[in-house]
């Protein structure tokens, strides 16, 4: 999650077990959190809203009730901080499902291959 080469290789496993959207919203929130002109963070909180915690979305992230009534309640004036719990919820799940699996993935073996070739060769 460090490195854009790191967090990209994710994603494209992500991308084969259909939970692409984890990351995406992990990313979205991060971006959110740099923001400090409230014009913009409230767009920015209302696209991840729809995005990632409508139950219309297509990418809707999966989120606990209090969780939930509790972003409900604030976006009527969002922070930068206003998905945190929603984010550190998918943060775990991604840390204790997603990213083990990810570790004994090819796609995870093949880049470390790689790496390790490209350092051997400079």
């Amino acid at each position: 999650m460090l490195t854009a080469a790191g967090r990209n290789a994710f994603r494209e496993f992500l991308r084969t077990e259909f939970s692409e959207e984890n990351l995406l919203f992990w990313m979205a929130c991060e971006e959110l959190k740099k923001e400090a002109n409230k014009t913009i963070i409230e767009e920015k909180a209302r696209i991840i809203y729809e995005d990632y915690i409508s139950i219309l979305s297509p990418k809707e992230v999966s989120l606990d009730s209090r969780v939930r009534e509790l972003i409900d309640r604030n976006m009527a004036e969002p922070s930068p901080h206003i998905f945190d719990d929603a984010q550190l919820q998918i943060y775990t799940l991604m840390h204790r499902d997603s990213y083990p699996r990810f570790l004994s993935s090819t796609l995870y073996k093949d880049l470390l291959r790689a790496l390790s070739e490209r350092s051997v060769e400079a």
